[in-house]
């Protein structure tokens, strides 16, 4: 959640921190602010709403280095002024910006409160920016006071804090939400998220949990917070910030669904091992053995990324004969889960920094389950806790709403569950089998996509009613729930998915001509037993879109998307395409603001 973006050197800091604001409003956009250290102390502004709220009303005289800044996606406080950040300590000296959530904040505004601070704000941050003023009377040096005040907190945190007696360097610390530093020639450069800064620079470090930086414009130092000196290395990013722009598009949505074939061809890239029937996943650390060895697989995720675990854990199933299930990483992390020794554990997010999904992680580590990631952000804190994984290489994700990286995170499970296979009982036969289908997916998604022209028309006619129910039966079930959920992500619509099957024993009485059904039905072996279900819909006057294999006729579906024939372990990758399409142009028909729906942020740091 949130944005940060810094930079000290010897250019104006402002518009290169507001550039970069503008690539990070996608983790959150309801208000923002900039600050600037200066000779003559801390020039601060912040508006309400997004980015371009705060350039319009930027004065002239906020211009210089060093400057931090800060997107907002609010959980202290209403998205206003006075709760946007940066935040100013009560001496007016420490400005500070950050990202994730204080959880030991009431009991810091009693003891602020009690001490005669007056506070401006209903943020937990203002806290944080009092707590280093206070710290500064006893420290000298400004880390130490930011050391200090951070002893204090509990929750998590990446923040930057500029100091106004030390208007030539930046404080930045992170505790369970990402920071980077970024090099360049006598500048340092800061952000929540690389693509903030790679218009910039390429070279990166990132900092782990606990640790501080001191950066100044000829380099940084590292250490952690009980002052122990930390070295880094810094790595190099693999894309560039054309990955970032919009091209031709009108919306990140639009262009990240129509890069998916290239995306998939990404993922499959060097990974095909025709001699063996199978394909190479190096990055896993498991040998053979230990594969054999694996009883059954536990995929956690949130979002779209469970969902994704859902196709996984079929894939696994169907593929390598092992027991495989998906559960949300937000229930798991809670529950006290029995780690099972001969488990392997699978952690799945496209940005490696959903915090529910780190906190399981770590929790599995610490009881000493194998824990791989399937994960798209190189580098990023799930990727460096986990034993090893997949990276699935789908490019930078901007629209909030998931949708190349969940098609790729998908074709890495398949990837896996051969891999398992070949290793255990699956023949050289259906090994070949499958590598044929997972070669031919990125020209059958690229067909699916040359059908917009009508799947924008089955989408305006869904616009028209206030809900819909989407169905789908085994391998179907989980694109029916990315389906509804992506319905109400950017089109704001009701929609609920479940099991075809299931529609008797309940959610039959809510069908009804205002009550549109989305049936996943691939012509597969429950493809009689699909019709019956379309049947019961029909008969009690439920208007149906059909996505399957062939076109139906009109007493079973008004309308039907036809999707290309694949294997039926990867029919759930195709058939989710015409879903992506369906809600992006339902909330293009419905006027929705695609790319940043209300409430929701991009990458989820906070519980």
């Amino acid at each position: 959640m949130c944005g940060i973006v810094g930079y000290v050197g010897t250019r104006d800091g402002v518009p290169i921190v507001l550039e970069g604001l503008q690539r990070l409003e996608y983790r959150g956009y309801d208000s923002a602010g900039i600050a600037v250290a200066s000779k003559s102390g801390l020039k601060v502004h912040k508006a309400k709403g997004r980015i371009r709220d705060l350039q319009s009303t930027l004065p002239k005289r906020i211009k210089g280095t060093p400057t931090i800044g800060h997107t907002r996606w609010a959980t202290h406080g209403a998205p206003t002024d006075e709760n946007a950040h940066p935040h100013v300590d009560f001496s007016g000296r420490f400005a500070v910006v950050h990202n994730g959530i204080i959880e030991n904040a009431p009991h810091i505004k009693d003891r602020l409160v009690a001490d005669g601070i007056e506070l401006a704000s209903e943020t937990d941050t203002e806290l944080v920016a009092h707590l280093i003023g206070q710290a500064a009377v006893d420290h000298e040096d400004p880390v130490a006071a930011v050391r200090a005040a951070l002893r204090r907190v509990e929750g998590a945190y990446g923040l930057a804090v500029l100091d106004a007696q030390h208007p030539d360097r930046i404080i930045v610390a992170r505790l369970g939400s990402p920071i980077v530093l970024g090099l360049g020639d006598r500048e340092m450069y800061i952000a929540s998220d690389v693509g903030a800064i790679v218009r910039h620079t390429k070279q990166v470090v990132h900092l782990e949990d606990g640790e501080i930086a001191l950066l100044e414009p000829d380099g940084f130092t590292t250490s952690t917070l009980d002052a122990r000196p930390v070295q880094k290395v810094s790595e190099r990013v693999d894309f560039d910030a054309d990955d970032y722009d919009l091209g031709q598009y009108e919306h990140f949505l639009r262009k990240e669904i129509g890069e998916q074939p290239e995306a998939v061809e990404r993922t499959l890239s060097g990974r095909i091992d025709e001699r063996f029937s199978t394909v190479k996943l190096g990055g896993l650390n498991l040998e053979p053995h230990d594969l054999r060895a694996i009883k059954r697989v536990h995929i956690l995720g949130c979002g779209s990324a469970y969902y994704s675990g859902e196709v996984g854990a079929h894939l696994i199933e169907s593929l390598a004969r092992i027991p495989a299930s998906a559960e949300p990483a937000s229930e798991y992390r809670y529950r006290n889960p029995v780690i099972d020794p001969n488990g392997l554990y699978i952690a799945v997010s496209q940005s490696g920094e959903t915090a529910d999904t780190l906190a399981a992680v770590e929790e599995l580590t610490r009881k000493g389950a194998r824990v791989l990631g399937v994960i798209n952000q190189v580098g990023s804190a799930i990727a460096r806790a986990n034993n090893g994984g997949i990276y699935i290489h789908a490019g930078p994700e901007v629209s909030v709403a998931s949708s190349k990286s969940f098609t790729s995170t998908c074709v890495a499970f398949a990837m896996l569950a051969v891999h398992l296979g070949r290793i255990r009982d699956l023949s050289p036969a259906d090994g070949d089998r499958m590598i044929t289908a997972l070669r031919e997916l990125p020209a059958k998604i690229a067909a699916v996509l040359e059908q917009e022209e009508a799947i924008e028309e089955a989408a305006k006619w869904l616009a028209g009613f206030d809900n819909a129910m989407f169905i789908g039966r085994v391998r179907g079930y989980p694109i029916a729930r990315e389906g509804a959920q992506k319905i109400k992500e950017v089109a704001y619509m009701h929609a609920e998915a479940y099991q075809a099957a299931e529609l008797k024993h309940g959610p039959l009485a809510l069908i009804c001509p205002e009550m549109p059904v989305v049936a996943v039905v691939p012509d597969d072996e429950l493809g009689e037993k699909q019709r019956s279900t379309l049947h019961e819909i029909k008969a009690r006057g439920g208007p149906i879109l059909a996505i399957s294999h062939e076109k139906l006729p009109e007493e079973l579906a008004e309308r039907t998307i036809v999707v290309p024939r694949t294997e039926p372990e990867l029919d759930p990758i195709l058939l989710n395409i015409p879903l992506q399409l369906l809600a992006y142009h339902a909330a293009l028909a419905l006027d929705r603001d695609i790319d940043k729906p209300r409430n929701l942020a991009k990458s989820v740091t906070v519980e």
